[in-house]
């Protein structure tokens, strides 16, 4: 088999293998063919993307709510990068599993990790271990039927707490909240929509331990919450405090002065749709609590009965301090949504209190601090878990500009056996470009063959339907013959 290139035969050749086909990988590989060093024909690109899941695009596939179409929109443009002929994918082929670092190393000039940050960050607060507790990165995985998570999900509780104040939190609250009904425009599974559809939950309160003006989501993501029908979002009048650091932040940063001109008129709209005489409440409501830090998880015979809150009051610089009134809340349910957590990687160094691989603007160290050689990182995995998803092409930038600057002094290839040949040697069943293509033809066959749906909102026409079981999907999208992306 011939190796897919970048068509510049008189440059030098770079084999990179990219380990995570998430948005930072393919960022990653796409801003590798359109550096100045291929432009100008001194550089001739060869990127093999490996993913342990059998379908590419990561977090956008599985860590993104269904209902953003926006977001999910930008599967289109990762999708044609994935197109060009000198990107292969490897899906089903896990790091550590089916291939190690010294594999990799020795067959390509430079291996850039791109694996994110995928586990709940964790939060250090009694009661956290009862049952009833739930990470709010481990629902989204259910929502978005990740193949590997229980196809199970207890939703009987109906008051439900959720712990934070950024997007994760958001995306948690609304899919609780939402009627499931509502989520048959997009491709959610049968048993996530039957389980939601049959939810106990009528209250979900949001907690963050700031004010309004120091929240961590996007407008976006604060007005979709809106959208979601037959749902009363609730706010509390004495949570609305803005002290002189909220004053400048509001009056400096558009995005703050949205989010809080929104958040103030629904409160506004609030009070004049209770006051009105024909005022119906919503079968579910939203809470939106702010100043409120999580104190306890309370509990009998090991399950969750409550939530302990400390009421806050803001610094003066933009922080948050505890007055010493604590606020107990009756839910049955509490998600953490303060974060993602990156694992460690096998065969490569990790800094176990910040979840990240260490490293300097991309390049990898060993324990001595020193980088290894054709050894890089992009996205979560190097910076932790912050910024949104187009963050990462600044930051997959900063990688490749060092990779690109460090080609000719990189350990030449060892091994010019294919990687594909390993893997049929060690028995990987590998999924590729060619399987994703048959997969997302299949997935919107079955949302063709649902058709139109009877909703209690209306009639619904599916576009999709994902495929849940990682046997299906391999079975689907899995490598029969190698033939490479052309």
């Amino acid at each position: 088999m011939t190796e897919a290139t970048i068509d510049q035969p008189t440059g030098r050749l770079l084999r990179v293998a990219i380990v995570g086909a998430g948005p930072a990988g393919i960022y990653a590989a796409d801003l590798l063919g359109k550096s100045p060093q291929v432009s100008a024909g001194e550089v001739r690109l060869a990127v093999d993307l490996f993913d342990e899941l059998p379908t590419p695009f990561g977090l956008i596939r599985y860590g993104v709510s269904p209902d953003h179409p926006r977001i999910k929109g930008i599967i289109n443009a990762l999708h044609k990068v994935l197109e060009k002929d000198w990107i292969r994918f490897f899906g089903n082929v896990a790091l550590g599993r089916d291939l190690s670092l010294p594999d990799l190393k020795t067959r390509y000039d430079a291996v850039i990790v791109a694996t994110g940050a995928q586990k709940d960050a964790d939060l250090n607060i009694p009661g956290i271990e009862l049952e009833g507790s739930f990470g709010g990165a481990d629902f989204v995985s259910w929502y978005d039927a990740h193949p590997d998570v229980p196809r199970e999900w207890p939703l009987d509780a109906e008051q439900v707490a959720v712990l934070g104040n950024g997007n994760v939190a958001l995306d948690v609250a609304r899919i609780l909240s939402k009627h499931a009904d509502q989520l048959l425009e997009t491709e959610i599974p049968e048993h996530i929509y039957e389980q939601l559809n049959d939810s106990a939950v009528k209250d979900v309160h949001v907690f963050g331990r700031r004010g309004p003006a120091q929240v961590k989501f996007t407008p976006l993501e604060l007005r979709e919450l809106s959208h979601s029908k037959d749902v009363d979002i609730v706010l509390y009048p004495e949570d609305f405090d803005f002290d002189a650091a909220s004053d400048a932040e509001i009056k400096s940063n558009n995005q703050v002065k949205t989010m809080v001109s929104t958040l103030t008129n629904w409160l506004v709209e609030q009070e004049e749709r209770e006051e009105g005489p024909e005022h119906v409440p919503a079968s579910r409501r939203l809470h939106l609590h702010f100043l409120q830090s999580p104190i306890e998880l309370l509990g009998e015979d090991g399950k969750v009965t409550g939530l302990r809150v400390e009421r806050n009051e803001l610094d003066g610089n933009g922080g948050a301090r505890g007055t010493g009134e604590y606020i107990d809340y009756a839910v049955g349910g509490v998600y953490r949504a303060v974060g993602y957590f990156g694992s460690a990687l096998d065969g490569i160094e990790y800094d176990g209190a910040r979840g990240v691989v260490p490293n300097v603007e991309g390049r990898v160290l060993d324990a001595g601090g020193s980088p290894v050689p054709g050894l890089y990182a992009t996205g979560w995995i190097k910076r932790g878990p912050i910024g949104l998803i187009g963050h990462t092409k600044g930051d997959a930038q900063e990688t490749i500009t060092h990779l690109l600057a460090d080609a000719p002094s990189l350990p030449a290839v060892e091994v010019e056996e294919p990687i594909e040949a390993l893997l049929d040697a060690r028995g990987v069943t590998y999924t590729d470009w060619k399987g994703w293509l048959a997969l997302d033809e299949h997935e919107r066959a079955l949302g063709a063959d649902a058709g139109e749906v009877p909703t209690r909102f209306g009639p619904v026409t599916r576009d999709r339907i994902k495929v849940v079981e990682r046997e299906a999907m391999i079975e689907r999208s899995a490598v029969r013959e190698f033939a490479g992306n052309v």
